[in-house]
């Protein structure tokens, strides 16, 4: 896999845009260094796109919740808080309809499936959930034959795409429609790189042209949208169905959200049936996400902004340097000097500080990645504790 260019995190148009003043929400009010490092509640994650709640923590914050807003429960997804949840989801994807689904394999698949009807073809990005992480569901479960654009990269162009058609039109003995195509943004496989909006437009819209029905993969859309300047409308408006994520960063142990037109959706139920997809009920998924859901967009700006700031005064420490990534979202390059030790380095910043940073990937730098755990603990004690932590580890 080739890596993406790196630069500079505080020549990051992107974020400097999107720098402001917003509300502290989901009770992460921030505290000074009076913390417990074995309470998993006030830890800071610098390997996660969200908040993954240890049992105890989700209890609690159930209990929160129900306080706040009773759950009710719902029957196979058809009521209950469920109910308000997919009423959320077609909210903010402007979209008419949608389902619960155990998982965003299942609802990718699903989409796929439905959208492509008798067409064999579906064309997808080489660096995709769909393409690399579904266990070749596609062609094994559906019968559908994937084609891949973009080898090696995140994204894939319009005209790489019309050349695929092209290609398949004219080159193949027997010729067999293209019946999809899926899109997701930003891309896991490639350090959550975004898909340009610009592109997704462009190529939304030929495919319209051409009677090709589109899916987008938005298991992290949210995080796609926050750091582009984008709303996750601006990207949904384009696609027939769209797949939002659940626990990603929602707070839900599972589940995901498939969202279309009313006559896509209604196919659903009885195909998730088919491929023991039905789950009795959902209220323990819906109430966390539907929580996270309602002030996800302020959280992550919130994130965005004190990340800006948060990096900047670590950059002023000696031993580290932090870099944005080039199409970059939520993740940045931590890299350590040679002289330090990062395990020592990691480990005295996890059981001291409750702070968690991962080791150095294979192309030389960790992985730092701005979620909403950032939020719990205020600047200067974060940077005390890496100023700290590196001299332990120099």
């Amino acid at each position: 896999m080739a890596y993406i260019q790196r630069r500079n995190f505080l020549k990051a148009a992107s974020l400097s845009a999107l720098a402001g003043a917003f509300p502290l929400v989901s009770g992460a009010t921030p505290h000074h260094d009076n913390m417990d490092p074995d309470k998993d509640s006030e830890r800071i994650y610098f390997i996660n796109d969200g908040i993954f709640y240890r049992p105890a923590d989700y209890i609690q914050q159930l209990q929160l919740i129900q306080q706040q807003h009773p759950i009710t429960r719902d029957f196979y997804g058809t009521d209950g808080t469920l109910k308000e949840l997919l009423d959320k989801c077609c909210e903010i994807t402007g979209k008419e309809a949608a389902i619960y689904m155990p998982s965003g394999t299942l609802a990718n698949q699903l989409a796929l499936q439905v959208l492509s009807g008798d067409n064999p073809k579906v064309i997808v990005q080489e660096s995709s959930h769909v393409y690399r992480d579904e266990a070749d569901a596609a062609q094994t479960v559906f019968n559908k034959r994937l084609i891949p654009l973009g080898k090696e990269q995140a994204t894939f162009t319009l005209d790489e795409l019309k050349q695929a058609i092209s290609w398949h039109k004219a080159e193949e003995a027997f010729e067999a429609p293209v019946g999809a195509l899926s899109i997701e943004t930003p891309v896991r496989r490639f350090t959550n790189t975004f898909f340009p909006l610009e592109d997704i437009t462009a190529i939304t819209a030929y495919c319209r042209e051409q009677g090709i029905k589109t899916h987008l993969d938005g298991a992290r859309l949210h995080i796609s949208a926050a750091f582009t300047g984008n709303k996750v409308i601006d990207y949904t408006k384009n696609f027939d169905t769209v797949y939002l994520c659940l626990y990603k960063y929602l707070g839900a142990q599972g589940g995901a959200i498939l969202c279309g037109e009313k006559k896509v959706i209604d196919k659903m139920p009885h195909l998730l049936k088919v491929h023991g997809g039905g789950i009795f009920t959902n209220w323990g998924n819906a109430a966390m996400a539907l929580h996270h859901l309602q002030n996800i967009d302020s959280v992550l700006q919130e994130s965005i902004r004190k990340a800006q700031s948060l990096f900047k005064e670590l950059n002023n420490i000696s031993g580290i340097k932090i870099a944005a990534r080039e199409r970059g979202t939520n993740i940045f390059d931590l890299h350590f000097d040679k002289q330090i030790d990062t395990v020592k380095t990691a480990k005295w910043l996890r059981d001291e500080k409750g702070i968690i940073v991962g080791q150095p990937q294979p192309y030389g730098a960790s992985r730092m990645m701005v979620n909403a755990t950032i939020l719990r603990r205020d600047n200067a004690a974060i940077t005390s504790a890496f100023s700290k932590a590196l001299r332990i580890g120099s």
